[in-house]
C-alpha cells in the first residue's frame, strides 16, 4: 500500500466520522450533546484540512505518490 493510498484512506475515514458527528448533532434534541457533536465535527474538519494539506505536500515533494 502506498503512502498516497494510506493518506486517502485516512482522509476518507475522517470525512466519514465528521459526517457522522454532524448527523448526530442534527438528530439529537439534547443541547449539550448537540454542542459536543458540533465541536467534534469542527475538530475533525480541522484535522481533515491538515491531512489534505499534507497530502498536497507529499504530492509536490514526491510526484510518484500522486494518484492518477
Amino acid at each position: 500500500m502506498t503512502v498516497a493510498t494510506q493518506m486517502q484512506q485516512a482522509i476518507a475515514g475522517v470525512q466519514s466520522t465528521a459526517a457522522s458527528m454532524k448527523t448526530f448533532a442534527l438528530q439529537t434534541e439534547d443541547q449539550q450533546a448537540k454542542q459536543e457533536f458540533q465541536q467534534l465535527a469542527q475538530t475533525l474538519d480541522n484535522v481533515l484540512q491538515k491531512l489534505q494539506q499534507r497530502e498536497q505536500y507529499i504530492e509536490q515533494q514526491e510526484p510518484q505518490y500522486k494518484q492518477q
